[in-house]
């Protein structure tokens, strides 16, 4: 991965704010978590996405840091027509 910032990831996110994601999350114990939701919103520290009810384990809403996607602990995608497409950083 090439290197990037936390505000690079920032303004990525910030232009797919109310879009459909797919995320994938280490859960801890080799455990990978997969939801779908849409990205709510983008604040200084963190990002926020509604989950989808269908979702297991749904929670509402979630919320994870810019760290989080740099270390790669969090990949977003786009979902589109049933196809997801990596979101793209601007230091990528």
């Amino acid at each position: 991965m090439a290197h990037q910032t936390l505000s690079d990831i920032k303004r990525s996110l910030e232009a797919h704010v109310g879009h459909r994601v797919m995320l994938r999350a280490n859960g801890g114990r080799r455990k990978t978590v997969e939801q779908t939701g849409v990205l709510e919103g983008t604040y200084p520290a963190v990002f926020t996405v509604m989950l989808e009810e269908e979702a297991e384990h749904a929670s509402g809403r979630v919320s994870y840091s810019y760290a989080d996607v740099l270390t790669e602990t969090v990949e977003l995608s786009l979902v589109q027509d049933d196809s997801e497409i990596p979101i793209a950083y601007a230091g990528a």
